[in-house]
Formats: C-alpha cells, sequence, structure tokens
C-alpha cells in the first residue's frame, strides 16, 4: 500500500503544480483551491507512504518523479519547449533517484 500511496501523492502533487499558473498568484478562487486541496492530498498521501517506506527514498522518488512530470505536463499542456539540455536534466533526475534507492538496498 505505501507504493501506491506514493504515487498518488506524486500524482496529487503534479496536478497542483500543474494548476499553479492558472491561479492568477492565488487571486482566481476555483484553480487556487483546486490548488491548495492538491497539495494537502499530495502531503497527506506521503505521510501514509512513510509508515512503511524510508523518508529519504519516499522524498527522493515524490520530489524526482514529481519534478519530471511537470517538465512533461509543461511540454505537453503549456506549451512549454523541450530542449536537448531539459531531457537531460530530466534524465540526471532519473538516474539520482535510481542511485539514492540502490544506496539504501539491502
Amino acid at each position: 500500500m505505501a507504493w501506491l500511496f506514493l504515487g498518488l501523492a506524486i500524482s496529487c502533487e503534479v496536478i497542483a503544480t500543474s494548476l499553479l499558473k492558472s491561479t492568477d498568484g492565488f487571486t482566481r478562487l476555483w484553480p487556487t483551491l483546486t490548488c491548495l486541496a492538491g497539495y494537502a492530498g499530495a502531503f497527506y498521501l506521503l505521510t501514509l507512504s512513510l509508515r512503511q517506506l524510508q523518508v529519504g527514498t519516499a522524498y527522493a522518488i515524490w520530489s524526482g518523479l514529481g519534478t519530471v512530470a511537470i517538465a512533461l505536463v509543461g511540454a505537453a499542456f503549456l506549451n512549454e519547449p523541450v530542449t536537448l539540455l531539459k531531457a537531460f536534466g530530466m534524465a540526471l533526475v532519473i538516474a539520482g533517484v535510481v542511485v539514492l534507492n540502490l544506496g539504501g538496498a539491502h
């Protein structure tokens, strides 16, 4: 269940982050409420995953995959360009998450 909670936490965080621009500085009610609810859900689900996962492992996966996912959302829906350098950066983030997790393996 911990991995499911972590996956849902990442999904909530990505949804919330993708809505930040549409809040217009938190001046638009519904995008703001949805964004804040997404972040609240993300943190709640992350805490549930921490019942079984190490905090370093969970946070590395949550932040790393969330970062890559929001970069892809930006490219797909917000017309943000994906350059070779950005793709390389995303690959480095994923590699970093993998190395951190391998370092904690028993």
